[in-house]
């Protein structure tokens, strides 16, 4: 199922909510009306906890179904309810929009998700964020400045907290480093491969933020791997291919999979 972040379209471009979004093999781009695809958790072993994931692709395009439907897939198995978020890409070839544009998305849909909350069965106190790469920073956007208020014509939606219980983010972009890290700051997962020459010194630089904040923090800098290996299904590499498994240690031993 999938449900629009705004019922009219996103603010100020209402009037292009009707142009078709474009994707072939791995990619979707053109997004002008942005959404969440919605992959429910299976009723036996649903857990109340849900997870918004951003996927990667440069803010060019959106790696949908490596980094979106596969990591859906996989959090649906540990009883999570995912929610993917297709948002705008301010880097497209003559895109009308600018970072500011994917951080209303964020915040949009983390809000959203818990307005839905009663309808999916969803503990409110256990919703999550997840992002690859660009959507890595989109993730850490919401994260670290979930106080911020986008929107200038605000609904019953954006008065609740976008604020994320926990943040996974997966060899995200330098764009995810906020200038601090506050002490308020979301419980955070961070992972990525050491030869990943764009996105393992994020991590290095959270990690260490997150230290200094007393912010609870578990870092994975992997030896190697290098950058975009999604859920890890088509490398070589044991440690890529397990990856995943560490995050669900993490969630478990965390509590955010206990039935409440």
């Amino acid at each position: 199922m999938v449900i629009p972040l705004w019922k009219n379209g996103a603010p100020g471009f209402e009037n292009r909510k009707q142009e078709p979004e474009q994707a072939k093999d791995w990619w979707v781009n053109n997004i002008h009306n942005p959404s969440l695809t919605i992959y429910p958790a299976p009723t036996k072993i649903a857990n109340g906890a849900a997870m918004v994931i951003c996927p990667g692709g440069g803010f060019r395009n959106l790696v949908f179904n490596a980094e979106g439907k596969e990591a859906a897939t996989y959090l649906n198995s540990l009883g999570i309810t995912a929610f993917v978020l297709k948002y705008r890409l301010f880097r497209q070839e003559n895109s009308p929009y600018t970072q500011e544009h994917p951080t209303q998305d964020i915040f949009r849909a983390m809000r959203l998700v818990r307005s839905l909350a009663s309808n999916y069965g969803i503990d409110t106190s256990r919703i999550g964020v997840m992002g690859f790469s660009a959507g890595g920073e989109v993730a850490g956007w919401v994260s670290y400045k979930f106080g911020d208020k986008n929107f200038s014509a605000p609904d019953a939606v954006d008065l609740l907290t976008a604020r994320p219980a926990f943040q996974v983010l997966i060899y995200p972009g330098p764009l995810a480093v906020p200038d601090e890290v506050l002490s308020t700051a979301p419980p955070t997962f961070l992972l990525a491969a050491n030869d990943d020459e764009c996105c393992s010194e994020p991590i290095v630089k959270l990690l260490s933020m997150h230290r200094k904040a007393k912010v609870p923090v578990e870092a994975h800098l992997l030896a190697q791997g290098n950058h975009a290996f999604n859920m890890g299904n088509r490398s070589a590499l044991n440690s890529i291919k397990t990856w995943p498994q560490r995050m669900a240690d993490w969630l478990k031993d965390n509590g955010w999979l206990l039935q409440k």
